[in-house]
């Protein structure tokens, strides 16, 4: 893998994850709650983004665009299950549960990297 690609994705789940954490302290003012739903949505987002980075990324190369597209649909059909799968073991593991909390911090880190991507380029 290129090496800038590699830092660039690296870069981005790292971003996500300071997004999650900075959501999180400032959800915790309205109560424990929302606090926690919105840990949630923003670690779910986060993990799912990470596992497709991992899954493009780690077996990069630029000389096979073949194999690149493969990946790129392999990854992103991890990434949508992966995330259906935490999405439902939080709504069933979560007695309290906040979905505007979970769901705001969610969509908050999803649109993250294109922020990142702004400011990199």
């Amino acid at each position: 893998m290129d090496l800038t690609r590699k830092r660039q994705a690296y870069r981005v789940v790292s971003a996500q994850l300071v997004v999650t954490l900075i959501a999180t302290v400032v959800l915790l003012f309205p109560g424990w709650v929302y606090a926690l739903s919105g840990f949630a949505g923003g670690l779910i987002a986060t993990a799912a983004n990470a596992a497709f980075a991992i899954g493009v990324f780690v077996h990069f190369r630029a000389q096979e665009p073949g194999k690149l597209l493969g990946h790129f649909y392999r990854a992103e059909l991890v990434k949508l299950v992966l995330t259906a799968l935490l999405f439902a073991g939080v709504f069933i593991c979560f007695d309290p549960l906040s979905p505007g909390a979970l769901f705001g911090v969610y969509v908050l880190v999803q649109i993250t990297p294109m922020l990142v991507a702004h400011v990199l380029t």
